[in-house]
């Protein structure tokens, strides 16, 4: 778990591909999975990422934390475990996305702006959270790489990041 693995990395690609294993909460104590979460978390936010999914640090089960702008500007941050998607809005947008796992490229992907999220917190209970904007997109992103798809598998008019030449 020292890196987020890439897409173009032969032996980590295989983890970035394949459907996740259910998360088995007694596979873990609390104080291991209270370590699981902030080293995602820390991983996430040193990436500059809004998302972040267990296979994209090696580990094959359902897992991944989001951390996303709120409407009093500060940030809200989830954990969630066995994550699926219950409803998708029939209303779809186009926005440009990137990922952690595919450094340097984004590409426009089309996602309904609204869905229902399922799925377990850090204690196991379940929960259901409805999400639109940024978070549906981002709940969106993170639960494909739980099925093992990227979102290079979806895009269209993937092309690299601008280099910045002012720095």
């Amino acid at each position: 778990m020292d890196h987020i693995w890439q897409l173009n990395k032969k032996n980590e690609e295989k983890i970035l591909r394949k459907k996740a294993t259910p998360f088995d909460f007694n596979s873990m104590s609390k104080a291991e999975l209270r370590e699981l979460i902030q080293t995602m978390r820390k991983k996430m936010r040193e990436a500059n990422g809004v998302g972040l999914a267990a296979n994209q640090m090696g580990l094959p089960f359902s897992a991944f934390v989001a951390e996303v702008p709120d409407e009093r500007g500060g940030k809200k941050f989830y954990a969630l475990f066995n994550a699926t998607l219950e409803k998708n809005g029939k209303e779809t947008i186009n926005v440009e996305e990137g990922c952690l796992s595919v450094p340097g490229k984004y590409g426009e992907v089309e996602r309904p702006k609204r869905v229902t999220l399922t799925g377990q917190d850090k204690n196991g209970h379940m929960v259901k959270i409805k999400a639109w904007g940024l978070l549906a997109r981002v709940f969106q992103h993170e639960t494909d790489h739980l099925n093992g798809v990227l979102f290079v598998d979806k895009a269209k008019y993937i092309h690299e990041a601008e280099k910045d030449e002012s720095r």
